[in-house]
């Protein structure tokens, strides 16, 4: 065998000399001499050692580590590997490669072969000549006997396992063939793995749900956790869920079975079915790897437990997306939660329609219990929100139902700070319940400041807040900052703007594109009418463009009639037709309401 397969590492993370960390039933089941044996003469000479520590006056002197083994030697180990993996019918492409990357099972099988030379047990082992063998021939009969048919070299290699974990999982494994493994092997970091880095987007949904879970778990659901919580003890955390690098070895520690599962019966079974649902194979990895167990269910156990979107109004289309968001909505505990939320909010007398909607935009609901789903409801109930009126707010925001009692409490109290009476929070929270999802400290206190450095005094804030609640939630860089220096950049300052804010907040809820800068557009070009006038009636950018202040612009200058803003639109058609027109001569356009674009 050509050496150039087997350079030898320079930097091994464990040390391959402790012949503890490499113990398992038997190096040589069947052969005449046992590892059983091997153990009992090491434990003399640990006692030894150990009697020789405390009383200097014994004889017996303390035994010595074995040696690091050569470079030579582990190249020699490495190609006895390699030979032996052959032999057990694996490519030699594959036999390289793990022999390659396989040190810790490489030294145990150089130390095993060094401890039967110093005890001088080759003899004893079996009645051929041992005695002639060479160092690697040592090695390919240690590698031979040991049992496990290269499985532990496998694991170690391709999967990454460390060597107690590899010997762990091998047990599972007895009675597959080395060369079915490595194909298993590939296909699994084939679709739990393909495509590129997800941007850590599999890792946040995963702490989401890990967050929002508070009910009594299933088995799968416990050994989903569990396998979170392995990667979450690495450097990344979940962000790490979808590295192959870092993923893989817990995933199969933590699911052996997955290396049993049957390629075709199966695995390729449950994936043709996903994607028959219209979700791609990309897609399918981030069901896989939050809920992994779903391997293991036959794809009629699945039907019937997808039957649950139907139940929550989920169009065919959208099954998918959901899954994606929330996979553990398959697991029997889920399924069962979903009912008992059910009852709960029928005997509060909220629309199930409205419950369901809540669900199918935030599914991370069907993991809170409904003990906890109660604290929120009778803390909303306070402010005189409840049935029909809960069910529209929790449709808008259903965050809400999952946040701490403590926090929901921060926000009321805030808000009665600036004044506000509980039915006047109550109203606000129907229109606006993402106010009361949010954190007051890192949202709420920071856009009051945001009003204050623009030039809204503290006393203005209940009636800013009352007529735009919206605005305590809309993002400032993205949103606020940029409609702003939009109306600055056209002559106003920033005392005008604020002025503006403080007679009508839902200014700066408009779009620039939509709504300001046509509106603006027109006022300027068309009517020819300095941006100040805007200033003093800032209610000219909620009407309607095409419907209502085209219509009327035109209508008076037909007539030359000057008037301002305030006059030409805030009256209604009756007001307007009185004032400016002939009765009965000129009908006036159907109006629209103010609208909020």
């Amino acid at each position: 065998m050509s050496s150039k397969f087997f350079p030898f590492p320079t930097n091994l993370s464990t040390p391959l000399t402790s012949s503890s960390s490499f113990s398992s039933s038997s190096l040589f089941p069947n052969s005449s001499f046992s590892l059983t044996k091997l153990h009992h003469i090491r434990t003399h000479h640990r006692k030894l050692h150990r009697r020789h520590k405390y009383n200097p006056l014994l004889a017996a002197p303390p035994t010595t580590p074995a040696p690091t083994p050569s470079p030579e030697e582990f190249k020699q180990a490495q190609e006895a590997l390699f030979e032996v993996l052959c032999e057990f019918g694996v490519s030699e492409e594959d036999s390289a490669a793990i022999s390659e990357n396989s040190p810790r099972y490489v030294g145990m099988l150089v130390e095993g072969v060094r401890d039967l030379e110093e005890l001088e047990l080759w003899s004893s082992w079996n009645s051929e000549n041992e005695m002639e063998m060479g160092f690697k021939e040592k090695v390919i009969r240690m590698a031979k006997e040991k049992g496990d048919n290269g499985k532990v070299a496998l694991l170690e290699s391709l999967v990454g396992l460390s060597l107690s974990s590899a010997m762990n999982v091998a047990r599972y494994l007895s009675a597959e063939t080395l060369p079915a493994l490595i194909a298993k092997v590939k296909y699994m970091k084939e679709i739990f793995f393909s495509g590129s880095n997800d941007g850590g987007i599999i890792g946040k949904n995963a702490r989401r749900m890990m967050r929002h879970l508070s009910i009594p778990v299933d088995e799968d659901l416990q050994q989903t956790l569990s396998f979170f919580e392995k990667i979450e003890a690495r450097r990344g955390g979940l962000d790490m869920l979808s590295s192959k690098d870092i993923s893989f070895r817990y995933l199969v520690e933590s699911f052996p079975r997955l290396l049993l599962l049957p390629l075709e019966s199966q695995m390729n079974t449950i994936l043709e079915f996903f994607e028959n649902k219209g979700i791609s194979r990309g897609c399918v990895r981030n069901i896989l790897l939050t809920f992994p167990p779903i391997m293991f269910y036959k794809v009629e156990v699945i039907k019937t437990r997808m039957l649950v979107f139907k139940e929550l109004g989920v169009e065919d289309k959208d099954v998918g997306k959901l899954l994606i968001k929330y996979s553990w909505i398959i697991s029997t505990s889920i399924q069962e939660n979903y009912k008992e939320i059910l009852h709960f909010f029928d005997t509060e007398k909220v629309p199930k329609v409205s419950v369901d909607g809540a669900i199918r935009s935030w599914p991370h609901l069907l993991g809170s219990s409904t003990s906890k789903i109660k604290l929120m409801v009778e803390e909303i109930g306070k402010l005189g929100v409840g049935n029909k009126k809960l069910g529209q707010a929790i449709s808008k925001s259903p965050q809400i139902l999952l946040r701490k009692q403590q926090e929901f409490i921060e926000v009321v109290s805030l808000l009665e700070e600036l004044g506000f009476e509980k039915e006047t929070s109550g109203s606000i929270l129907c229109r606006c319940p993402e106010i009361f999802a949010t954190s007051v400290e890192r949202t709420l206190t920071r856009k009051l400041k945001f009003l204050a450095t623009i030039g809204v005094s503290q006393v203005h804030f209940p009636r800013v807040i009352k007529k735009y609640p919206e605005l305590l939630v809309s993002d400032t860089e993205r949103t606020l900052l940029p409609r702003m220096r939009y109306l600055m950049n056209l002559g106003l300052s920033e005392k005008d703007v604020a002025f503006m804010v403080r007679r009508f907040s839902p200014l700066l809820g408009y779009s620039v594109d939509e709504v300001l800068r046509p509106k603006l557009d027109f006022l300027i070009n068309t009517m020819e009418k300095p941006v100040r006038d805007v200033v003093e009636y800032p209610r000219f950018l909620s009407y309607s463009l095409e419907k209502r202040i085209k219509p009327r612009f035109w209508i008076l200058k037909q007539r030359n009639i000057e008037c301002s803003l305030k006059d030409m639109l805030g009256k209604n058609d009756e007001e307007f037709a009185s004032d400016f027109l002939e009765v009965g001569k000129t009908k006036v356009p159907p109006p629209a309401s103010p609208t909020r674009q």
